[in-house]
């Protein structure tokens, strides 16, 4: 089982994470007896659903699913509807409420829109366990412009030790950029400079032969860009009351937000802009080194 498994996994993480869901599927098709060890593995895009009862939009995922339902942190009802699905004790859903309250202020604060969700469950050790969802999807508002989308996926872990409690965190940032700009702009200067040239640069999939058609010639010229990154932190926090929980954890996961932010603009970004201008540069070369040389000089002319 654990081999199988492990190969499964090992497989997602070759294919490419723009089709993940596709590929998940697939596995799970093939191996249904696998599935729930599988899908409680693999990190997938957050999944948008409204809440019959309230009309409110919430996220699903792994965690808030029992079977084919998943239960709405608003109603507390499950979508299809589910007799005996699982759901938190009264208490815990009572600090749930709360903690939704509490990230849907943080989700405007920090997102401008979007959507959050908080699940909350019991462990058996007497602590509990959540999880902080959030998701924003930028939607091409015409040809030629950027799309993506954001979804943070915070589980963590309190246990209670006296006036202290001590808090486990695993934060993933899943990221999809698409950048459909160049490819337009390639095509209005082919246009303008040759008629009949037609572009044909892709990095998803286009055939390269000049004449796609279909999905491939609408994808010719696009970027994307997406992978997922994965943090984990622990810390203690004292605690007066049981909704202390919501404002320890929130400053947990506000923390960890904007390192791992930090972390996609200078490092991952920042070194892929590296890469690209190491393989090609935007101005000429020789011009480059020409004026290497004569800042060389001056600084020679005023040492001495």
């Amino acid at each position: 089982m654990g081999d199988l498994v492990d190969s499964m996994l090992d497989l997602m993480r070759r294919l490419p994470p723009t089709h993940v869901e596709e590929n998940v599927a697939s596995l799970v098709a093939m191996c249904p007896d696998y599935a729930d060890d599988l899908l409680g593995s693999v990190d997938q895009p957050l999944k948008v659903m409204t809440d019959r009862a309230t009309g409110k939009d919430y996220l699903a995922c792994d965690y808030n699913r029992d079977g084919d339902s998943y239960r709405s942190p608003w109603s507390n009802e499950y979508d299809p509807p589910l007799e005996d699905g699982t759901a938190p004790t009264p208490k815990l859903r009572k600090l749930e409420i709360t903690a939704n309250e509490a990230f849907d202020t943080y989700r405007e604060m920090y997102y401008e829109g979007g959507v959050s969700s908080v699940f909350l469950w019991d462990l058996d050790d007497g602590g509990f366990a959540g999880v902080v969802l959030l998701k924003k999807i930028l939607n091409a508002t015409a040809p030629g412009e950027p799309s993506g989308s954001w979804d943070s996926i915070h589980v963590f872990e309190a246990a209670e030790r006296g006036r202290q409690a001590h808090y486990k965190l695993t934060s993933t940032i899943m990221l999809q950029i698409v950048d459909r700009a160049a490819g337009a702009r390639s095509a209005k200067d082919a246009h303008s400079t040759h008629p009949k040239a037609h572009t044909s640069s892709s990095n998803n999939g286009g055939n390269g032969n000049g004449n796609g058609n279909g999905a491939d010639a609408k994808r010719e010229g696009e970027v994307s860009l997406s992978g997922s990154m994965t943090r984990q932190a622990e810390q203690d926090f004292p605690l007066q009351e049981q909704a202390s929980h919501i404002s320890n954890v929130g400053r947990m996961i506000e923390d960890m937000e904007i390192k791992m932010r930090n972390l996609l603009q200078e490092v991952y970004f920042g070194k892929t802009r590296d890469v690209v201008f190491d393989l090609r540069s935007i101005d000429d070369l020789e011009k480059a080194r020409r004026q290497r040389e004569l800042q060389k000089e001056l600084v020679g002319f005023i040492k001495r």
